[in-house]
């Protein structure tokens, strides 16, 4: 019988015919169930191996009537900033794919600067007898406690956009934070002169709590530190994120120091940029974070010089996509996947893809 022949053969009775067992004790095999020996586990495997064989998951999953219900708990869109629309784009595109083998994804949302919110909407998820979740774990302390309790229900947890890297989550997807702010300090030293001045713009409700925040912090300054770099790096953080707010902290800083460069990290980087703007400040570079569309606005104005980008419709969509290949395929998922830390200018822009 010629391969590509066998091929079309392929399923359980033939893997079973080969290896000379019963149908059940394939099936033992193909779900990971006890009662077959090493010896014969591995002679399956091989011959499993050996055919190509893929299991029909959706008539499995079918079959069985099981339904898996997964949960998303990720900041709501506001009029600050509209960033979480691309990662929950990418969780409806990964809906869509898998919701046919019985699987229901809910999504909640919680306001990003008010961690009440969060921790309200975390026990709505902890009610909701669901076998997974997608979290972005804004608030740090109260993202520990939801997933030290997500633990003891055996809920395992996707971290997507932050990690916690002291909690055994399933995996996290997204940027290197540290590495984030630390190329966007490598940028800066090139738009930079011996005596040129810093400022690292901070703008949250919950800074001290958004460690994300801070992590691209520390990347900055130690490049600046690796480097040898002399240039005195200021940094304001802005508590209230109302633009009239920022105003008022930004006047405040340049009315007292020459700033040549500004480094903002976050997507509210547009807020600085409507700053510059609005003050007719033309000889301050700007750099921030994310691929939204105000951002993009001020971009093509080159009011921002670089924005820094990292695939946060991926995001949504590889944390569903992880939960889906943990339960449906009970298949290894890697602990750590971080995206591309991509640079965009007033050139490359239209070609980006979230």
């Amino acid at each position: 019988m010629k391969k590509t022949e066998e091929k079309a053969l392929v399923g359980v009775r033939e893997i079973a015919r080969k290896a000379n067992v019963s149908i059940a004790t394939v099936d033992r095999v193909l779900h990971n169930r006890t009662g077959v020996s090493a010896k014969t586990k591995e002679k399956i495997d091989a011959i499993i191996e050996e055919l190509n064989y893929k299991p029909n998951i959706l008539a499995r999953r079918l079959a069985s009537k099981q339904i898996l219900r997964f949960a998303v708990l990720i900041p709501s869109v506001s009029k600050e900033t509209d960033y979480w629309s691309a990662p929950l784009s990418g969780v409806l595109q990964a809906e869509s794919e898998i919701s046919s083998y019985g699987i229901q994804v809910e999504t909640f949302f919680f306001d990003q600067n008010d961690k009440k919110s969060f921790v309200k909407q975390s026990e709505a998820v902890l009610r909701g007898n669901f076998n997974g979740v997608l979290l972005a774990p804004m608030f740090i302390e109260e993202s520990s406690k939801f997933v030290d309790e997500c633990a003891l229900l055996n809920i395992p947890c996707v971290f997507i956009n932050s990690d916690i890297p002291d909690k055994n989550s399933l995996c996290y997807i997204g940027p290197s934070l540290y590495h984030s702010g630390y190329l966007a300090a490598h940028i800066s030293g090139y738009l930079l002169k011996e005596n040129d001045k810093v400022l690292i713009v901070n703008i949250s409700k919950e800074i001290d709590n958004h460690h994300h925040l801070l992590r691209k912090e520390e990347g900055f300054r130690k490049y600046f530190e690796d480097n040898h770099k002399v240039n005195e790096i200021l940094k304001v953080d802005i508590r209230d994120t109302a633009y009239d707010s920022v105003k008022k902290s930004l006047s405040a800083v340049l009315k007292n120091n020459t700033i040549n460069l500004i480094f903002v990290t976050n997507s509210r980087v547009s807020s600085v940029a409507h700053y510059l703007e609005e003050e007719n400040i033309e000889d301050v570079k700007l750099i921030g974070f994310d691929f939204l569309t105000e951002n993009i606005a001020y971009l093509k104005k080159q009011t921002i010089d670089f924005l820094i980008c990292q695939k946060p419709i991926e995001q949504g969509y590889r944390g569903i996509m992880a939960l889906y290949t943990h339960f449906v395929h009970a298949s290894p998922i890697d602990k750590v996947y971080h995206m591309p830390i991509d640079i965009i200018t007033k050139e490359n822009h239209q070609f980006y893809r979230n």
